[in-house]
């Protein structure tokens, strides 16, 4: 799945182990594509992806839109962000020790 997303020019990219902390997945993956349209293509080439490689059908949600698309594959929840969204929701805040958040230009 990561390749994937360094494949499709996703920004950015932190992956956050959530084994042992949530139920909802074992991973979570955050990353930034530069527009909406990018957004979206970077949350198909994905969903196509898992799919292909893995034989799961990925649950998706805000690729219409293109500022905040969510991928659920079962064990990893990707989040593909436009820049100011991520800023704006900040998702690693909630889920990383402050020593591994990254740091605002």
């Amino acid at each position: 799945m990561l390749q994937s997303l360094d494949d499709d020019k996703a920004e950015e990219i932190v992956q956050i182990d959530l084994r042992g902390r949530s139920d909802m997945a074992d991973y979570m993956v955050i990353c930034s594509g530069r527009s909406s349209r990018q957004v979206a293509s970077i949350a198909e080439k994905l969903m196509e992806n898992v799919k292909q490689d893995f034989g799961r059908l990925s649950k998706v949600e805000g690729k219409d839109t293109g500022d905040w698309v969510l991928i659920d594959t079962g064990d990893v929840i990707v989040h593909v962000f436009r820049p100011e969204v991520r800023e704006f929701y900040q998702l690693e805040k909630m889920w990383l020790p402050a020593d591994q958040q990254r740091s605002p230009l």
